[in-house]
């Protein structure tokens, strides 16, 4: 069965550590260049002054832009979500929204980089937005690809 961005967002809304973590991916685009995803701040999200927990929002934005770019390069491709950097601009309630862009001009320069199996570190940055519009968090993630290395095949003596 081929993964489709319907049933990816269905599966990541359904996968235990968001399902319980009032995570929801709302849609991916069908050319895998974005993704939105809400996270709905209750009882098991909120932190102690009943604001947003910083690690839920951490966790809704952790994999989002590794997979567009997984999805983009395809399976010829080392693709790994290194490191975030989350600055909290106000405090988040209600619904929280993230909406993460990775646009195909961007893939193909990845692509390009990596070519040959260079190591490639990009920065991709978004916005985590409450119902009014406000910004709550300003999101960075770094994104590792590589080019996977070819396995020849040898011949072997006879």
């Amino acid at each position: 069965m081929r993964i489709t961005p319907r049933r990816l967002a269905l599966g990541m809304s359904l996968w235990i550590p968001n399902l319980f973590s009032g995570i929801r991916v709302k849609r991916y685009a069908d050319d895998w260049t974005s993704a939105t995803v809400e996270l709905h701040v209750n009882v098991f999200t909120r932190n102690y002054v009943k604001t947003a927990f910083g690690g839920s929002m951490s966790a809704m934005t952790d994999p989002y832009f590794f997979m567009l770019v997984m999805h983009q390069l395809g399976r010829d491709y080392v693709i790994w979500d290194t490191r975030g950097e989350i600055e909290f601009r106000k405090p988040g309630r209600g619904v929280l929204t993230a909406h993460f862009e990775v646009p195909a001009t961007k893939a193909q320069e990845l692509r390009e980089r990596a070519r040959g199996g260079a190591k490639v570190l990009e920065w991709f940055e978004t916005d985590i937005t409450d119902a009014a519009g406000d910004v709550v968090a300003h999101v960075r993630r770094e994104v590792y690809v590589r080019e996977k290395r070819r396995v020849t095949q040898s011949s072997t003596p006879a």
